[in-house]
């Protein structure tokens, strides 16, 4: 009788945690998720690069109250701080009424996606057509790239140092760009390479336009171009050396499924998780320990650089935060480093019964069952991954069952498949707890992402409730 017992509440047990998260939900429950996820929609249609990110995030917060560092002569619990570096990261604090040396409770994404970047000097003549070429960044399929309707975000920098804001593609009336691939008719040899060869990087070229200019003899197509940029933008040719242009899908977020259950849109790794903190930190009303978003650039190519993780942006900040609190030291800045927890708050690949080969079913992460967690992340034996503590794991999963958030534990894919990275690494370095957490997503680094509304959701409670117990 005691056996049958005991698997009767194992049988429970394993139930509850393979429960649908919808299933959770009645009607008018189900309509405050679609509701959120409209405002997760035009975050990731309007802010398509790093700059309009860490733009949108700083105008929402500072109308619930936060201000700029500087703004504050002192710092005490219940301020609410932004810190922003060179156009391309951000920090949201709500201060906390715990010493800052007691550690902090960070919720830490990025906001860079793959994408095709203008090289300096991008804009040439072939055959009386004007191309742009690009350079390719972070992991990439290339052949996904091609006879998409494409749009180009960023900004060009005159040396008078004018900030000129480009988007080209994304109003109803604007063009679209693209890169064209070779008609099946005369597809023979190219039907024979492999994946990764089908298109070369340096065949990713932007198609810019094609009409000559009048009285123009040589590259008059280009000379026409370069007449339209001066008259919208007041741009020369050469101020591309100092600009940062983006190629990205054109177009808004949609819902996607005939029950509009999921979001297809282009950068969901990793804005999906940026803005689910964000909002997460936004609804924290007051806290013991001090609570943090940060969210940062370059952590699809190594988070390296000055608005990479691996940049000493953060370290800085926590110093000039207890600087304004008159208790600056750096053995202060290293014990509030060490005492943080953090949740490395990035997606995870969602199982996808057209490619069930790649996946461990039991140990893959699927729509519609809650928050994703990655005690490792890596390849190969586990390289490059932070592999959580199993303390810090058990203290996550109470809080969470005390929220009742849905969550699940998965890996990226099977072991000798492949593998990827965070920042978790770069923040355990510190000797901070942290661990892997975020939402699935299905087609990962391809143009358009797909994610599922109730994991968004479920996502964003879960940050919540950390936020809450930490």
């Amino acid at each position: 009788m005691a056996e049958t017992k005991k698997k009767s509440a194992a049988k429970k047990t394993a139930d509850k945690e393979k429960k649908n998260a919808w299933l959770k939900y009645n009607t008018a429950q189900k309509k405050e998720i679609f509701d959120y996820c409209e405002g997760y929609k035009k975050f990731i249609s309007d802010c398509k690069t790093e700059r309009e990110c860490v733009e949108e995030v700083v105008r929402q917060a500072k109308k619930l109250g936060f201000k700029e560092l500087g703004a504050y002569k002192t710092l005490k619990a219940g301020d609410k701080v932004i810190v922003t570096n060179m156009g391309k990261d951000v920090c949201l604090f709500v201060m906390g009424t715990e010493p800052l040396t007691n550690g902090m409770k960070i919720l830490g994404a990025h906001i860079d996606s793959p994408r095709l970047d203008l090289k300096q000097n991008p804009l040439y003549e072939d055959t009386e057509l004007a191309l742009l070429d690009t350079h390719y960044y972070g992991g990439v399929k290339k052949y996904q790239w091609v006879t998409l309707p494409l749009a180009i975000h960023g900004v060009v920098f005159k040396k008078d140092g004018t900030r000129v804001n480009v988007v080209i593609g994304e109003d109803d009336n604007d063009p679209v760009v693209g890169i064209s691939d070779l008609l099946i008719h005369l597809s023979a040899d190219q039907l024979q390479k492999k994946a990764a060869t089908v298109i070369e990087g340096e065949d990713l070229n932007v198609l810019f336009g094609s009409i000559p200019l009048e009285k123009e003899d040589k590259e008059a197509v280009k000379a026409n171009i370069l007449k339209l940029l001066k008259a919208k933008y007041d741009i020369e040719e050469d101020d591309f050396q100092s600009a940062e242009l983006e190629v990205v899908t054109a177009g808004k977020a949609r819902d996607y499924g005939f029950d509009r259950s999921m979001v297809m849109g282009y950068g969901q790794d990793d804005r999906i998780c940026a803005y689910t903190s964000m909002t997460a930190l936004c609804s924290l009303k007051s806290t013991k320990r001090t609570a943090v978003c940060i969210l940062v650039d370059k952590e699809e190519i190594g988070s390296v650089g000055a608005t990479g993780m691996t940049g000493l942006f953060f370290e800085n900040t926590i110093a000039e935060i207890l600087d304004k609190q008159g208790n600056y030291s750096e053995l202060n800045v290293r014990r509030a480093l060490q005492n943080s927890h953090m949740l490395s708050s990035d997606v995870s690949a969602a199982y996808d019964p057209n490619y069930p080969s790649v996946m461990e079913k039991k140990n893959a992460a699927y729509f519609g069952h809650g928050a994703v967690f990655n005690k490792y992340t890596g390849s190969r034996g586990k390289s490059g991954s932070n592999d959580a503590n199993p303390e810090y794991i058990a203290a996550i999963r109470n809080a969470l069952d005390k929220h009742n958030v849905s969550f699940q534990f998965a890996e990226l894919g099977k072991v000798d498949q492949g593998g990827g990275g965070t920042i978790a690494y770069i923040m355990a370095k510190y000797n901070m707890q942290v661990i892997d957490s975020g939402v699935a997503i299905q087609n990962m680094h391809a143009p358009w992402e797909v994610s599922c509304k109730v994991d968004i959701w479920e996502t964003e409670h879960g940050y919540r409730a950390f936020l809450a117990e930490f």
